[in-house]
């Protein structure tokens, strides 16, 4: 480790932990072009730390959804009134996330021996197929949207979203976002409804996740290793903020097939021009 790799590990994950392109998939990739076996110990423990500064950075984005699922404050309207108290609640949240919580502890050593390069580049192709689906959905069945905004969604919904977030937990570089989204879309949530949900959800299943994975990984903050922590942690926070802010600002614009396509070409020009 040191500190120019730390730098684009950091804005890598900052850039690519909360679009649906995987974040996973993409810090697999960049750490076997940097010559970095993605399953040392060293490796795994900084992406736990740059992965907690994402995380900080989505729950200030949120943070006025977060204090009101717990009663604390109000939501305010674009003009400035107090809007009435959200119909979304922590049961959504609850059913959003018990899925791949469950699946991710019964199935955390199965997970871990599908980490590699070749594993991610399927799952960039087929997490990509499934987002043009979702779209094509989206698109030609308007009428079966029934939750326009977070506050219409349905427990139902939000339990569906949790279910085909399972893929992104059980396949390395599918994406939790591309599938949490694609799920949201064809259960009848609108794209914005399913980014923001797949978003809020994000805070409570990536600090149970990192959490969990730094218990095992403590020992490695060490002198040495503190100052390059640091510095990944405040990047992916910073790179992390600015880009969920765009892309909730053009979301209307950047619709999932730009996002499929991308990941067409990645996992092409890595089979081709690395891999082989």
């Amino acid at each position: 480790m040191d500190t120019i790799t730390a730098i684009i590990l950091a804005i890598v994950e900052g850039i690519t932990e909360f679009i649906p392109v995987s974040s996973t998939g993409h810090m697999i990739l960049t750490a076997n072009l940097l010559g970095f076996a993605e399953q040392e110990p060293i490796m795994k423990t900084f992406e736990i730390v740059i992965q907690l500064g994402a995380i900080l950075a989505i729950a200030l984005v949120y943070r006025r959804r977060v204090l009101d699922l717990f009663g604390i404050g109000r939501m305010r309207s674009e003009r400035g009134g107090v809007m009435p108290r959200s119909r979304l609640n922590l049961i959504h949240v609850f059913l959003g996330i018990a899925p791949a919580l469950g699946v991710a502890f019964f199935a955390r050593d199965f997970i871990k021996s599908l980490f590699g390069a070749t594993t991610v580049l399927w799952a960039l192709v087929a997490g990509g197929i499934l987002m043009l689906i979702a779209e094509w959905v989206n698109k030609r069945c308007k009428a079966r949207i029934t939750a326009h905004e977070l506050d219409d969604l349905s427990y139902g919904q939000a339990l569906a979203i949790g279910l085909y977030q399972i893929i992104s937990v059980l396949w390395p570089g599918f994406s939790r976002s591309g599938s949490t989204i694609s799920g949201g879309m064809l259960s009848g949530v609108s794209y914005k409804a399913s980014a923001d949900f797949s978003f809020l959800i994000a805070i409570p299943i990536m600090c149970a996740a990192s959490g969990y994975e730094l218990l095992d990984s403590y020992s490695y903050f060490t002198s040495e290793t503190i100052g390059y922590f640091v510095i990944g942690f405040l990047i992916s926070f910073a790179v992390a903020y600015l880009v969920v802010i765009l892309f909730m600002k053009w979301i209307q614009k950047i619709r999932l097939t730009h996002f499929a396509i991308y990941r067409f070409i990645l996992a092409a020009v890595f089979w081709l021009f690395i891999m082989r």
